[in-house]
């Protein structure tokens, strides 16, 4: 039985899922901005919306936490110092997914995952070249 077993296994091991979830956060609070599966780009969501309550709370603690999941001091700063303060009165919802369509060589769902900038309206995205509207 799976209970409480919530997340993707996304194919890999334990230790694997791990590195490879760490990499897409660092990524994307370095960035800000990040293109990846749909898959992984929903699992790697939750986890940067869980430091980046972390970084709001701004404690000593906190910071510890999140360098054990996180173990870049650079990027520990940046989300501490910057995005936590720019998102201080926001309650959740810090990262928006954008589906992108289907990667062309094995036809993954593509995913756009971004950080939510303040006072910038909604990105949409493209629709593809060679689609024709019925009249």
């Amino acid at each position: 039985m799976r209970h409480l077993k919530k997340g993707n296994h996304l194919g890999r091991n334990p230790a694997h899922r791990g590195a490879t979830l760490r990499n897409l956060v660092s990524s994307l609070f370095l960035h800000e901005s990040i293109t990846t599966t749909s898959v992984k780009a929903k699992e790697a969501q939750r986890l940067a919306e869980k430091l980046i309550s972390l970084g709001k709370k701004g404690d000593l603690h906190s910071r510890r936490i999140a360098l054990r999941t996180l173990p870049h001091k650079s990027i520990i700063a940046k989300l501490f110092d910057d995005i936590a303060l720019r998102y201080g009165e926001r309650n959740g919802g810090c990262t928006r997914r954008i589906k992108l369509g289907f990667r062309p060589g094995d036809g993954a769902s593509l995913s756009l995952l971004q950080l939510v900038k303040e006072g910038v309206e909604k990105v949409e995205p493209e629709k593809p070249a060679g689609k024709t509207e019925k009249k």
